[in-house]
C-alpha cells in the first residue's frame, strides 16, 4: 500500500522554476524599468513595462523551431532578443524577476473563453501583496496592461478597456465590458501548477492541429488606447474610444510590419517564415 501525506496542492519549489537563470539587471533593462521593492505599485509598474517592451508572438511555433519553455530558452529569446513569445514564456518570466525582487507568487493555469469549449491551457499568476492577490497576466495577448485585484466584482480600466473580475467557487473570471454586457476572457482557480503541467500544455498548444497558434502567425500589442493584434495575414488596429481598423498584410510588407510590432527576426526566420505565410496566403484566397 502507497500512502500519499502531500497535499495535491503542493507547489513546486522556487528551485524548481529555475528563477537564479535570470540576468535581473538585464531583464530590467530590456524593460527599461529600475529595481524596486514589491508593492502594489511596483507590480503595476513592472507590468505595464512588461507589456509594452515584450511582444506577444508565436513565430517559432509557426516555424515549427520553438525551443521549449526552460528558462534559457526564454531569457536568450525575450531578454537578449527584440523578440517575444506566448504565454508561457512571458509568464514564466515574469514571475521568475517578481521572486528575484521578493514578491511572492503562485502560478496558475486558465480557460480562454471559458464559455466555449476549449482546454485550459493559459497560463498566469497570482501576486500576494498586503494581503490582498493579484492576478497578472502580462502573456495574454492585447488585452492586459495592468495587474486585477482578485475581489469579486473588481473593475479596472486596461489602456482604455473596461475589464472585470468574478468569482464563482472555485473559478475567477475575468471579462471585458462590450456594446451588449460582459464578454468572459478566461476563468482560473487558484490552484498552483508545476513545470511539467505547462509543458503539457505548451505542447499541445505548439503542436496540436486544433490550437490557433500553430495553425497561424499571431502577434500582438497593447498600449493606451491602442490594441494591435496580427492574426494570419489579418492586421486589426482597435481604439480605445470604438474605431477598428482592418487591412490584409502582403507577403512583401511583412517583415516592415512585424518590425512595427516590435518583432525582430533574422533574415533566416523571416525568409522560412515568408514561405510559411505565402502558402498560408494562398490557400486562404483558393
Amino acid at each position: 500500500m502507497v500512502v500519499m501525506n502531500a497535499p495535491l496542492s503542493t507547489p513546486a519549489r522556487t528551485d524548481d522554476w529555475h528563477i537564479d537563470d535570470v540576468d535581473l539587471d538585464a531583464y530590467l533593462a530590456r524593460i527599461d524599468h529600475p529595481v524596486l521593492t514589491p508593492s502594489v505599485d511596483g507590480l503595476t509598474s513592472l507590468h505595464q513595462a512588461h507589456v509594452r517592451a515584450i511582444p506577444f508572438e508565436n513565430v517559432d511555433v509557426v516555424l515549427g523551431t520553438h525551443a521549449g519553455i526552460g528558462m534559457p530558452a526564454i531569457t536568450a529569446k525575450l531578454v537578449d532578443r527584440a523578440r517575444g513569445g506566448y504565454c508561457y514564456e512571458h509568464s514564466l518570466l515574469f514571475a521568475a524577476v517578481l521572486e528575484r525582487l521578493g514578491f511572492r507568487v503562485t502560478r496558475r493555469m486558465a480557460r480562454v473563453q471559458p464559455h466555449k469549449s476549449g482546454p485550459r491551457t493559459h497560463m498566469l499568476l497570482s501576486v500576494h501583496l498586503d494581503g490582498v492577490d493579484h492576478q497578472a497576466d502580462v502573456g495574454f495577448g492585447a488585452y492586459m496592461l495592468s495587474p486585477m485585484p482578485l475581489v469579486d466584482g473588481a473593475v479596472v480600466d486596461q489602456a482604455g478597456w473596461t475589464h472585470r473580475i468574478t468569482r464563482d467557487g472555485p473559478l475567477w473570471t475575468l471579462a471585458k465590458r462590450v456594446e451588449d454586457g460582459w464578454e468572459p476572457m478566461h476563468s482560473s482557480d487558484e490552484l498552483p501548477n508545476r513545470p511539467a503541467d505547462y509543458e503539457v500544455a505548451h505542447h499541445y498548444v505548439s503542436t496540436h492541429p486544433h490550437s490557433p497558434f500553430s495553425r497561424k502567425l499571431v502577434v500582438m500589442r497593447l498600449a493606451e488606447g491602442l490594441s494591435r493584434q496580427l492574426v494570419g495575414d489579418e492586421l486589426t488596429v482597435e481604439h480605445a474610444d470604438g474605431r477598428v481598423e482592418r487591412r490584409k498584410v502582403e507577403p512583401s510588407e511583412l517583415g516592415t510590419v512585424l518590425r512595427e510590432l516590435d518583432v525582430e527576426l533574422t533574415d533566416d526566420e523571416l525568409a522560412a517564415l515568408g514561405v510559411v505565410f505565402e502558402s498560408a496566403v494562398g490557400t486562404q484566397s483558393r
